[in-house]
């Protein structure tokens, strides 16, 4: 795609953000619960599913790979599941476009299956590193050949695979849940053992469609040989996608704004604690639970941010945060130092380097660091910054204009339909300036 066919932004500052702001249901849920129904028994039900690229990608694998998946409405899908040795295999390959989370979780699916598949990315997705997913699939005698370590994946079936003790080396839910799904497959325990705990969606949603799992944060392990289930699922609102808004309303004086229904899983919530710590006031009202997740009403208010050293124990569960916490440190007064966050150098883009690069650009001092960095609260000036293609950079510099000296330019923004379908009407529709 050439640059003159990319969708730019430009973000304006704002006054102040008021209202209510629904946020789409979550993306990591919605990819695991379409992947379970599809190998369960029976028919499920979701509701709340992510009306995102990413996500359409992974529902539409599973559709070629023979499940029926109907859709009676936008956020809503009935998924006829196949069983767990239903699925057929495709002659053709298997497009998972933009989603990381898509293709490494599928990798996992379909090394027990009986045939061949083939895993295909959009161009960014082609450049991100699998080893650390098909290397411990390898000791469960998967065979998952990959170039150089990048995709496409040629994921071999027919293998008898045998369930393994792993401790991940870096925390990372993608390769936990890969590891639990071929687990399903495989004969004898699976136990993945974490450095530090990160999100549970897999194994609560696991036991929701009734396999039998043990798990405790940073520890899970299951059995083969079990069957699913079909069950309702309702997707919570996507804590990633709200956290754009609690920055926003956080850092634009005299903000107020309601962000009802989101999920509130406690390793998806580290930024919660995070702007906490910098002086940020966040509340939870009408606190209740969604198959199996906690969920809430978040309300936020504006509050002078302040800079802190984050407990680096905080990291694996915000990673997905880290690049909108980068802008609240830049409106903060003083110093923040981040730490443990590593995995960021391997989303869709470096997204140390990147933050690094456009706040730099906008005159804010920022110093990288192999896992964070320490950035020194200021003035944001106005300027013109490259998302690359990555839709939580884009979002990100989109609040940065909210307080910039003038215009921020953001190029490179058509992937924010990837995780964030409808983003500028709903950014607009509550104060923000951006087109």
């Amino acid at each position: 795609m050439s640059r003159a066919q990319r969708l730019d932004w430009v973000s304006r500052p704002a006054t102040s953000l008021h209202g209510d702001v629904v946020v789409p249901g979550d993306k990591s849920v919605s990819h695991r619960s379409m992947m379970l129904s599809a190998i369960a028994e029976g028919t499920s039900h979701i509701r709340g599913f992510l009306e995102g690229e990413d996500t359409r990608a992974t529902a539409a694998v599973l559709a070629q790979l023979g499940v029926s998946i109907v859709a009676p409405s936008a956020g809503e899908r009935i998924v006829r599941g196949v069983g767990l040795h239903g699925l057929r295999g495709s002659d053709q390959p298997l497009d998972c476009g933009n989603a990381g989370t898509g293709m490494r979780l599928l990798a996992g699916l379909l090394a027990g299956q009986s045939f061949d598949s083939t895993l295909i990315g959009d161009e960014s997705l082609s450049k991100r590193p699998m080893r650390r997913v098909t290397d411990p699939l390898a000791r469960m005698d998967a065979q998952i050949d990959t170039p150089d370590g990048l995709p496409p994946l040629q994921v071999h079936g027919g293998r008898s695979l045998h369930g393994i003790r792993y401790e991940l080396p870096v925390a990372s839910a993608q390769v936990k849940s890969a590891l639990l799904l071929a687990g399903l497959y495989a004969e004898g325990s699976t136990e993945v053992i974490e450095p530090h705990p990160t999100r549970d969606y897999t194994e609560r949603m696991l036991s929701a469609f009734g396999w039998p799992i043990e798990f405790s944060p940073g520890y899970a392990k299951l059995e083969g040989g079990h069957c699913l289930r079909a069950t309702d699922v309702v997707v919570p609102a996507d804590f990633s996608s709200a956290a754009f808004f609690l920055v926003a309303a956080s850092i634009v004086p005299d903000s107020v704004l309601r962000l009802p229904g989101v999920g509130l899983n406690p390793r998806r919530t580290g930024l919660l604690e995070a702007l906490r710590l910098m002086g940020a006031n966040i509340t939870v009202e009408n606190q209740g639970e969604s198959g199996g997740e906690a969920i809430g009403d978040l309300v936020v208010r504006y509050a002078p941010l302040h800079g802190v050293e984050l407990p680096e124990a905080l990291a694996p569960d915000m990673i997905d945060e880290f690049p909108v916490l980068f802008i609240a440190a830049a409106a903060a007064q003083g110093r923040t130092v981040m730490r443990g966050a590593a995995e960021l150098r391997v989303k869709e883009s470096d997204r140390i380097t990147t933050m690094a690069a456009g706040m730099r650009t906008l005159g804010v001092r920022i110093e990288e660091t192999p896992d964070g960095a320490i950035i020194d609260g200021g003035a944001i000036d106005a300027g013109a910054v490259d998302s690359y293609g990555d839709h939580r950079i884009a979002m990100s510099f989109a609040v940065a204009g909210l307080l910039a000296r003038g215009e921020v330019m953001i190029r490179d923004c058509a992937n924010v339909a990837t995780s964030f379908p409808g983003f500028m009407g709903l950014a607009n529709s509550c104060g923000f300036a951006l087109r």
